[in-house]
């Protein structure tokens, strides 16, 4: 292969391999191996698959970063990062399985049909035998269908929903990040502690599906604590401009607004809520309050003074002190000259976690890489020590509830872990009604070719 298809960081320009006429071979050495793009000798390319527009697009900036910083420590760059703190050791610098590791990229857009399109042209054109990415539940769900029909690992990044490994769950689909079901049982027993159990909430919610099992998870944790849901609103992805959703707040007889909003959303319906004064507000006889279930650092930066005090959840932070965590700031710190965030986390461990798989497997066949990855412990990757359960394929490790800062020490100092919940706080049973139920399976592991 010609070296001009490759960028100095390894990046395999879209459509390089069929433009360089070795489609067929890939195919070839697909059916000769009995899977779908078997790797050559030398080199094996990964897809990543991430917002680069839309309203998700920061996580998609910092997927990207963590995804290249992956690929150097893979490839025996830098410093090694997690590769020094993840209990599994089988992971030595030199590639997988020999092989050097490069990718491709592409821009879901944060639209199912786009990131679909996306990934289609990464497995057919460029030979990615592994899928991962994507900040949005809608395109995960999407994506990870598309990669079981073509038997390819899907190793999804920062998607929340549910359904993920809920009512949509693949065999060939596997996530690390939790889910909607964990923040309502991290969050509910902290709000009632805080804000008391006699509350009235107002729902605001995202309408696709993160939104969906969002507001279901959250209403069902708080209403067993005692809360009562006063309305639910949708609001549609596109939304810039929420004031004529919060309007009707102020008279709805709540005292807590739960903004079921992610990114660019949260930040602009938080705003909009400040400055109709909700946060001043008083109603039923005590201080309203606004709830974010899931947060980020990206979006707290968006939100600056708004965010202090509010509490929220998210699936990791900087600031945690354990081994594998402060390893993978310091590596991203060095490399980009700030702290990543929960999108670049779990995105960098994916990555780590399917290259481990394939290693340990001893194999890129995607059924020896799921089988690998099934009931699969480990530590030294943040988040404590976590179980990839075999059968939904969600990770469970603990979950963080945290506030903005009143007081913050630096732009990127913005979040305070409140509890780190345990994770058998979290834990649920795979056929839990809010995943779907007796009838949500995986079904049967693709290999494709």
């Amino acid at each position: 292969m010609s070296k001009s298809n490759f960028t100095r960081r390894g990046v395999l320009k879209t459509g390089a391999i069929a433009g360089a006429g070795l489609t067929l071979p890939t195919y070839l050495r697909a059916q000769e191996a009995g899977f779908t793009n078997a790797p050559g000798a030398s080199d094996v390319i990964l897809g990543f698959n991430v917002p680069q527009s839309g309203p998700y697009a920061d996580e998609g900036a910092d997927e990207l970063r963590a995804y290249e910083l992956a690929v150097e420590h893979l490839n025996g760059g830098g410093d090694g990062g997690m590769l020094n703190t993840f209990s599994s050791k089988a992971l030595d610098g030199t590639g997988i399985l020999g092989r050097e590791v490069k990718y491709v990229t592409g821009d879901t857009q944060t639209k199912s049909d786009a990131a679909r399109a996306s990934a289609r042209s990464m497995i057919e054109k460029d030979g990615a035998i592994m899928v991962t990415g994507g900040s949005s539940s809608g395109v995960a769900v999407a994506v990870q269908a598309l990669c079981q029909e073509a038997g390819i690992i899907f190793m999804a990044g920062l998607t929340h929903s549910n359904d993920t490994t809920g009512k949509d769950r693949k065999a060939n689909g596997f996530r690390h990040f939790c889910n909607s079901y964990m923040t309502g049982a991290a969050l509910a027993p902290v709000l009632a502690a805080q804000y008391g159990t006699d509350r009235k909430a107002y729902h605001l919610t995202a309408d696709y599906n993160w939104g969906y099992t969002t507001e279901e998870a959250i209403r069902a944790s708080t209403e067993a604590v005692g809360w009562e849901t006063v309305n639910t609103v949708k609001t549609p992805l596109t939304q810039t401009d929420f004031s004529s959703y919060i309007a009707p707040v102020l008279n709805s007889g709540a005292d807590v607004l739960v903004l079921n909003h992610y990114g660019g959303n949260m930040v602009n319906s938080l705003t909009s809520a400040v400055q109709f004064g909700l946060r001043e507000a008083q109603a039923n006889g005590q201080n309203f309050e606004i709830v974010v279930p899931l947060f980020s650092r990206l979006m707290a930066r968006g939100a600056g003074e708004n965010i202090k005090g509010i509490l929220g959840s998210t699936g990791w932070h900087w600031s945690l002190q354990d081994e594998g965590s402060q390893a993978f700031v310091r590596s991203f710190g060095t490399k980009y000259g700030f702290p990543p965030s929960q999108a670049a986390h779990t995105c960098y461990v994916q990555t780590l976690l399917y290259a481990d798989a394939v290693t340990r497997a001893g194999s890129f066949a995607p059924c020896a890489v799921a089988e690998a990855l099934e009931d699969f412990e480990f530590d030294g990757m943040g988040n404590g020590k976590t179980l990839y359960r075999g059968a939904d394929h969600q990770c469970f490790k603990d979950v963080l509830v945290v506030k903005g800062k009143e007081n913050p020490e630096s732009e990127f100092d913005l979040l305070e872990i409140v509890e780190v919940t345990p994770v058998d706080q979290v834990m649920y049973e795979p056929d839990h009604p809010q995943m779907g139920g007796a009838e949500a399976t995986l079904g049967e592991c693709n290999n494709g070719a």
